[in-house]
């Protein structure tokens, strides 16, 4: 292999029943970190989306560990990210004989992995 490539291990979450928008305020407190310092800061987070992006978290910390025989101590985010997925739609009766549409959205989160020097 290589010297110039670089090893990276992701972990992907789709078809999550949380909105792209309120996993993005949990990832952007954790872009950049050490993955350690980022499960202690997702771990005490008191946000709906914690949860899912810590469990998350370790599945690709457990990727790097065992896929590609990574040092857990050198684990850096250099990418994390949540794209919208599909919208599911549901229809609530409102007031006279009208109904309202209901938005249960979706989303793809990515979380990306890397050794830093």
């Amino acid at each position: 292999m290589p010297e110039d490539t670089i090893l990276e291990a992701r972990a992907e979450l789709k078809y999550a029943r949380i909105s792209a928008r309120k996993v993005k305020i949990v990832a952007d407190l954790i872009r950049g970190k050490k993955a350690d310092e980022a499960l202690a800061i997702v771990k005490y987070t008191p946000k709906a989306s914690s949860e899912i992006v810590e469990k998350l978290l370790k599945s690709a910390i457990a990727n790097a560990e065992n896929n590609h025989n990574m040092d857990r101590t050198k684990l850096v985010i250099s990418q994390i990210y949540a794209n919208q997925g599909p919208t599911l739609r549901r229809i609530r009766p409102a007031a006279k004989g009208s109904a309202v549409r209901i938005r249960k959205r979706t989303s793809h989160v990515t979380i990306v992995l890397r050794e830093s020097n």
